[in-house]
């Protein structure tokens, strides 16, 4: 439906497998979030295109539309069998470390850890992409918020990991670029 997601999802995926494992999650956990991941946008399936694709900032009644997703997307696992952690952790993926997030205002560690794992990496990934309203923000930028952000909006240890993680990735792709240019040499 949005030509966005996949993308986005794969990439939600990737980096939430990176915290889970510097986290020490179990193979059961990791699988959980990993699904958890890919499907949590899935609820968007019950969102209008014209709020999904709006080039602009959308209106406070669209928002409030949006910010029923999680709460779609936990409905339609509720009747996958074995997907009921799943479901959960995407109802709570927009709740916020302080409280201030939905559907719900789960604060802290109340906050399934998929769900506290989930966001912080939707929302590093969305400020590192093109958005039909936004240009992207830039990899520097957005670490920059995440930082600041930690403690309020996301789970400090999280982000924590998700730096971390980006730092391996970034020192991975440099020793790789290293290698190529003493090859071509």
């Amino acid at each position: 439906k949005d030509p966005y997601t996949r993308g986005h999802s794969e990439r939600v995926a990737r980096y939430s497998m990176a915290i889970g494992k510097h986290v020490g999650l179990s193979h059961d956990e990791m699988r959980h979030l990993r699904i958890s991941a890919l499907l949590h946008d899935v609820g968007k399936i019950g969102i209008p295109n014209e709020i999904l694709q709006k080039p602009s900032s959308l209106t406070p009644e669209e928002w409030d539309v949006m910010r029923r997703h999680p709460v779609i997307g936990q409905r339609i696992l509720n009747e996958v069998a074995g997907f009921e952690k799943v479901a959960n952790a995407i109802r709570h993926e927009h709740e916020r470390w302080d409280g201030k997030g939905y559907p719900d205002g789960l604060k802290g560690s109340q906050i399934p850890l998929a769900s506290r794992i989930v966001l912080v990496c939707d929302a590093y990934h969305a400020m590192t992409s093109d958005r039909p309203y936004r240009k992207s923000l830039g990899h520097e930028v957005a670490r920059a918020e995440m930082v600041r952000c930690a403690g309020s909006q996301f789970d400090p240890t999280i982000v924590g990991a998700l730096l971390a993680a980006l730092d391996r990735e970034h020192a991975a792709i440099a020793a790789a670029a290293g290698r190529e240019l003493v090859a071509a040499a």
